[in-house]
């Protein structure tokens, strides 16, 4: 038996029988193997080393052969074939595309340029937006490189006017505006001394911060890529998201990551201990 398909058909087939043995029977089964494996590992990394050695081209054609190559990849002594680049960099861009969606925007591949760029192009309201550039640097081009570390650069094109972030001051693109209407959303000894207290109202996620006699109020959203940051640790008056790290000082709303871009905050009101929030 040689064809790759059939031995991994004959190995399935005594794995289906031993899982119906009971679980002392199973465990002999699975140290048996385990030692086994190692044992071939061993082997295995010493046989590569020493062809390394003496021929590469041999060991070339060794794992050109694909049941060479399978054990080798279960053992992890080889790399699995990366996908091409242009798949690769449409899968970094499908995964940022829903934070950028759900607030009206999108990002598309515009050219590759090998050996290390990339263009995009970011659309709808993404592509206006004063953070812009923030989404790009710190949203796309970071998914991009994760999947693709040849690439280096990623660049924007016709992404709109350029807005001079001195005269602005700059929110994220997927932060709600403001309104007039006034709800209750908690009262005061509901909001922890050190951290927050996440509130929806509306159809709108808050986080609401106590120090002292003061509270703040902030959407529950990172200006990254909007992910929620109720669940984010707060140490010194500062909220770390939980998804990619980005920290706010909860007295402003400051971002401490990238400077000049603030949390979206709303207005509030405290009466007879019950905090009023002011939304659309």
């Amino acid at each position: 038996m040689t064809n790759l398909e059939e031995l991994v058909q004959e190995i399935n087939r005594f794995e289906a029988i031993v899982s119906e043995w009971d679980e002392s029977q199973r465990c002999v089964v699975i140290g048996l193997q385990r030692a086994i494996e190692a044992l071939h590992k061993v082997a295995l990394k010493r046989l590569i080393q020493n062809l390394k050695e003496e021929s590469m081209s041999a060991l070339r054609l060794a794992v050109a052969d694909e049941v060479v190559y399978a054990v080798l990849l279960y053992h992890e002594l080889v790399k699995p074939p990366k996908p091409p680049l242009e798949q690769r960099i449409q899968t970094a861009l499908d995964e940022v595309r829903p934070g950028l969606q759900s607030h009206n925007g999108d990002v598309e591949l515009v050219a590759i340029k090998l050996p290390d760029t990339v263009e995009v192009r970011l659309i709808g309201t993404c592509s206006n937006c004063p953070a812009s550039t923030l989404t790009l640097s710190q949203g796309v081009e970071q998914f991009i490189k994760s999947h693709c570390p040849e690439i280096t650069t990623v660049i924007a094109v016709n992404s709109g006017p350029v807005v001079d972030s001195s005269k602005s001051n700059l929110t994220s693109p997927f932060s709600p505006q403001r309104g007039s209407t006034w709800i209750r959303v908690a009262t005061v000894d509901k909001i922890p001394k050190a951290g927050v207290l996440a509130v929806k109202v509306a159809g709108t996620s808050l986080i609401l911060y106590r120090q002292g006699i003061n509270i703040r109020c902030y959407h529950n959203t990172c200006t990254h890529l909007g992910a929620t940051l109720d669940e984010g640790q707060v140490e010194n008056g500062i909220i770390t998201c939980p998804a990619h790290g980005f920290q706010y000082r909860l007295e402003s709303g400051e971002c401490v990551t990238v400077p000049g871009v603030s949390l979206q905050s709303y207005p509030l009101q405290i009466k007879e201990d019950k905090v009023f929030v002011q939304l659309r």
